[in-house]
């Protein structure tokens, strides 16, 4: 009002800014609460699929490259654990001929090495060995050609 005096004046404007002010905070609150909402739904989604990939991850056979994608002379994976009964995959990679055998003195007690090892040689690019361990414990093994190269590996079983 024009003829208010100066204090009310001022009064009046403070209360104007901060009605102004809450009226912006307001929607900016609830962009906060979305936002908030949508991190904890991403989070939740997030555990829930990292489960099921860990779920389907123990429960996949292995696949075991017979040489490295860069040539080396290696078993990739070279040491890893598998439940009893899961299927191994060796798979001709690069660096072949390879063969994957198990050594007598290097597996449980019990396990015939001979029969599960595959002494010939693998030679064609993707061609592929399956075994199956049934029997807890550790087994060392190597590719017969390539082992003084380094290319030995452990599976452990459980």
């Amino acid at each position: 009002a024009p003829d208010s005096p100066p204090q009310v004046k001022h009064i009046k404007m403070q209360t104007i800014r901060a009605s102004a002010a809450a009226r912006s905070v307001r929607p900016a609150s609830r962009v906060v609460k979305a936002q908030a909402s949508l991190q904890k739904v991403a989070q939740v989604a997030g555990v829930a699929v990292s489960s099921f990939a860990l779920t389907l991850a123990a429960h996949a056979d292995v696949t075991v490259k017979l040489g490295a994608d860069s040539g080396a002379l290696v078993f990739e994976p070279a040491n890893f654990t598998v439940k009893a009964g899961e299927a191994i995959n060796f798979t001709n990679n690069a660096g072949f001929p390879h063969n994957v055998v198990f050594d007598e003195d290097e597996v449980p007690a019990g396990v015939n090495a001979d029969a599960i090892s595959r002494d010939d040689l693998l030679n064609a690019p993707g061609e592929t060995f399956t075994v199956k361990l049934t029997t807890p414990g550790t087994y060392g093994y190597y590719c017969e050609p390539h082992q003084g190269a380094g290319m030995v590996g452990k599976i452990t079983v459980q």
